[in-house]
C-alpha cells in the first residue's frame, strides 16, 4: 500500500528476529564461493532516524533494538547481529537502524572474484528516493528499482547462478496482500523450487493473518522452517501486533540451532507480560 512508511515502525520486536533470520541466511550462503541473488521485494527507505518524527510518533524501537543495545550477554548469533547493527549506525549512541538493504548490502560481498548480487524494490516514491540517495555510491553489485517486487519476482528468479535468496515483507496493511504472498510463494517455487525464501507475517487478531502460516505450509516447497516472537497477548480489541512470524522455505542447516539460542534470549528480554513466546517448528519431506 503507497501510504505505509515502515520508518514509524523501524527497529521493533518484528525487526528484530526479520533482521536476526536474515542476517543467519546471508552468512550461509557467504560459506559457498559462488556468486548469488538477494531480492528484497519491499525494501523501504534503507535506512531510519530513530530521533524522526515518525520514530518518535511510535517510540517501538526502545520495546525492540533498544532493549538489547547495551546487553553483553547475548547469544553468538545476537551478539553478530548487534555488531553489524552497531557498526552501520557509526556511533555507541542509538541513533539510526538499518533496514533490510543496508543489513544485506554489508554481509554480500563485491569482488572481483566474488560477487553478489542485490536487487532492491520499493514502488513508494519516497522510500524510493531515499533509498536510492541510500546506495548511489554503491558498486555495480546494487540495483535499486522503483517497482512492485511482486511483479519483479516474475522476472528476477532463477537467478543466473542458480543460487538466490528472496526476501518477502509487505506492509499487510490491506488483505490482498496476503493472497498475494501466498501466490507470489507458490509461483516462485515453480520457477526457482532450490531458493531460499524469507517471509515475514505479523501476527495479528485478523482472520488472514491467522491463515497465512498454513497457505505458505502449504505452497509446494519440500523443506521449511517457521519461527515465531510473541511480545505479549494478543489484543482483544483493535488490530495491534503481538508478535510476527519468519517462514523460510529452503532454510540454511545451521538457522534452527541459532534460532534455538537466540528467541528464548528474545522472549526474556522483550517480553511485554507473561504471554510472551516462541516457537519453532519444521518440516522437511522424506527423500524418495
Amino acid at each position: 500500500m503507497l501510504s505505509y512508511r515502515h520508518a514509524y515502525h523501524a527497529g521493533n520486536h518484528a525487526d528484530v528476529l526479520k533482521h536476526l533470520v536474515l542476517m543467519l541466511c546471508i552468512e550461509h550462503m557467504n560459506s559457498k564461493d559462488k556468486p548469488y541473488t538477494v531480492v528484497d521485494t519491499h525494501a523501504g527507505a534503507g535506512f531510519y532516524a530513530l530521533d524522526s518524527a515518525e520514530a518518535k510518533r511510535t517510540g517501538e524501537y526502545v520495546e525492540g533494538i533498544a532493549r538489547i543495545w547495551e546487553r553483553k550477554d547475548l547469544p553468538p548469533s545476537l551478539a553478530r547481529y548487534l555488531a553489524l547493527v552497531r557498526a552501520l549506525n557509526g556511533s555507541a549512541t542509538l541513533r539510526r537502524y538499518p533496514g533490510s538493504p543496508r543489513i544485506a548490502a554489508n554481509l554480500m560481498r563485491d569482488a572481483p572474484q566474488v560477487r553478489d548480487t542485490l536487487r532492491l524494490c520499493e514502488l513508494h516514491s519516497t522510500d524510493f528516493a531515499l533509498l536510492r540517495r541510500q546506495f548511489k555510491d554503491v558498486g555495480r553489485h546494487v540495483v535499486v528499482e522503483q517497482a512492485d517486487g511482486f511483479d519483479v519476482l516474475k522476472a528476477a528468479l532463477p537467478p543466473p547462478s542458480r543460487r538466490g535468496l528472496v526476501l518477502i515483507d509487505p506492509s499487510y496493511e490491506i488483505k490482498s496482500d496476503y493472497m498475494k504472498v501466498a501466490g507470489a510463494v507458490k509461483d516462485c517455487l515453480k520457477r526457482f523450487a532450490t531458493g531460499t525464501y524469507l517471509i515475514w507475517h505479523p501476527m495479528l487478531p485478523t482472520i488472514e493473518a491467522n491463515h497465512l502460516p498454513g497457505k505458505l505450509k502449504k505452497a509446494g516447497a519440500s523443506h521449511w522452517l517457521h519461527a515465531t516472537l510473541s511480545v505479549r497477548a494478543p489484543a482483544t480489541k483493535g488490530r495491534g501486533m503481538h508478535g510476527s512470524g519468519m517462514f523460510v522455505i529452503n532454510p540454511p542447516w545451521t538457522l534452527e540451532a541459532a534460532l534455538n539460542q537466540a528467541l528464548p534470549f528474545l522472549v526474556g528480554t522483550l517480553a511485554l507480560d507473561d504471554h510472551a513466546a516462541w516457537h519453532i517448528e519444521t518440516f522437511e519431506q522424506a527423500a524418495t
